[in-house]
């Protein structure tokens, strides 16, 4: 089983047109879910016109093709590909025509029974074009949609056969869908603006297309707009849900609120949590760029230790995380960081970082920091040891990758180049969403997988 990609969708349905354009503003606001391509398929009279390109969405959309797409629906999608999939074939959404009419279908997540699935439609004589699970999930909604009535009952009944995460934007030829799995791994929202109706994987985006949050999609649920209203079923919500806590640690913007939590709150709290489980006598606290900065400034305000930035970052460089190679994620880290030496340079410094996760791409950070005369380097983690691989569209395919399998406890410190290094304790991750309305997935710190037929390798 491969891993997929940690993506960003986006719908919205008004009849007035012109949805292409604010699908556009919507995959802007989810830039740091995916940078490796985009694309935004919209609806005109029933029919589907598609653009898919490399790079970010101001690279791959311009005035004419943005005016060209218009639509009274939109469904856009940002892709992170990981380093097994790197096909340009495999941008989204995905747009195909069958019996019944169109379907675009744009997918965050990632099945683990997407082998079983291709297997039983090839032998069914299917043809795959590309290597995504979108695909196949358009395969099983479509073959569905011949057999049921309406393309929302089409919809219930893959539900019952898709395992793993996904948020689902899908747009039919009259009707937009979002479905969230019964799991609730991803986010997926509603919102409004005037007579549009809109689907997200975060709440940023409806803010930048300066729309009323409504509600978070709940886990099994699906959601459809037909004609302007707004419908849902919830047959397949089975009162639980695991939400990844990835999203808060990392994934998701700090300004989007997710299951009734505030992401930047959530790492505020990580950075006192990492004070009270982890004092230092320092001069100064620094963040790692961008995603440690909130949980410095949280350890800043716990410890009493001034907060300042330590290193000037490089804002035309991406996510180093979510880039598909290692090598290019080392060599992005090289790139995006200058160290600021008036801030560190003899000074004792606590380090604040989201996650450390192969443990590579923080030591070029720490060796810029010794190169700019840095006394003492105490470096925390806003998070567990990240000790099990995920199967739900996180880019982290074995054990062998990760930094806390591949090296004893007593020997990390040094391994990076570090004077002290500590993480944060599972106990306290967990309380750092107290408003969250969701339960979460921990697999990646504890190896305890919320669906059973999943094992770590």
């Amino acid at each position: 089983m491969g891993l997929h990609e940690e993506c960003g969708v986006f719908g919205i349905y008004n009849t007035d047109g012109d949805c292409a354009r604010s699908t556009y503003y919507g995959l802007y606001a989810l830039q740091h879910r995916g940078q490796e391509d985009c694309g935004i398929a919209a609806s005109n009279e029933m029919e589907h016109i598609c653009h898919r390109g490399a790079g970010l969405a101001g690279d791959v959309f311009s005035e004419a093709i943005l005016t060209e797409l218009g639509g009274t629906m939109a469904v856009g999608h940002v892709r992170y590909a990981g380093s097994t999939d790197t096909h340009r074939e495999n941008a989204q959404p995905l747009t195909l025509k069958y019996k019944k009419g169109s379907l675009s279908v744009a997918l965050n997540g990632s099945l683990i029974n997407s082998a079983e699935l291709k297997s039983e439609y090839e032998y069914r004589g299917a043809v795959f074009h590309t290597t995504t699970d979108t695909e196949i999930i358009a395969y099983i909604i479509a073959q569905a949609r011949l057999h049921s009535g309406s393309i929302e009952e089409a919809m219930n009944q893959a539900m019952k056969r898709l395992k793993g995460a996904f948020s689902i934007v899908l747009m039919s030829s009259r009707k937009l869908l979002a479905a969230r799995d019964p799991w609730g791994f991803r986010p997926l929202c509603v919102g409004r603006k005037g007579d549009s109706i809109i689907f997200a994987s975060e709440s940023c985006a409806l803010d930048s297309v300066e729309a009323t949050f409504v509600r978070d999609v709940e886990p099994g649920e699906i959601v459809w707009v037909d004609d302007g209203k707004l419908y849902s079923n919830r047959e397949n919500c089975a009162g639980s849900s695991n939400f990844c806590i990835f999203e808060h640690v990392y994934f998701a913007r700090p300004d989007s609120i997710i299951d009734g939590q505030s992401v930047y709150e959530a790492r505020i709290l990580a950075g006192r949590y990492l004070a009270r489980e982890h004092p230092i006598d320092a001069d100064v606290v620094i963040g790692v760029p961008d995603s440690g900065l909130i949980a410095a400034k949280g350890y800043s305000l716990e410890a009493g230790i001034p907060y300042n930035d330590g290193f000037v970052k490089n804002r035309y460089i991406g996510r180093t995380f979510i880039q598909p190679h290692q090598s290019s994620r080392e060599e992005a880290v090289k790139i995006k960081l200058n160290p600021l030496r008036t801030t560190v340079s003899g000074k004792k410094v606590v380090l604040i970082e989201d996650s450390i996760v192969r443990g590579t791409t923080i030591v070029p950070a720490l060796k810029l920091l010794r190169d700019a005369g840095v006394g003492e380097i105490h470096v925390l983690a806003a998070s567990p040891m990240y000790i099990s691989p995920c199967y739900f569209g996180t880019d982290v395919p074995s054990k062998d990758e990760l930094f806390a399998c591949n090296c004893l406890p007593g020997d990390m410190a040094g391994t990076i180049g570090a004077d002290s290094l500590g993480f944060l304790s599972l106990e306290s991750l967990k309380n750092t969403a107290p408003d969250s309305k969701c339960g979460f997935c921990d697999a990646c710190f504890t190896g305890k997988y919320p669906i059973s037929s999943v094992n770590a390798d």
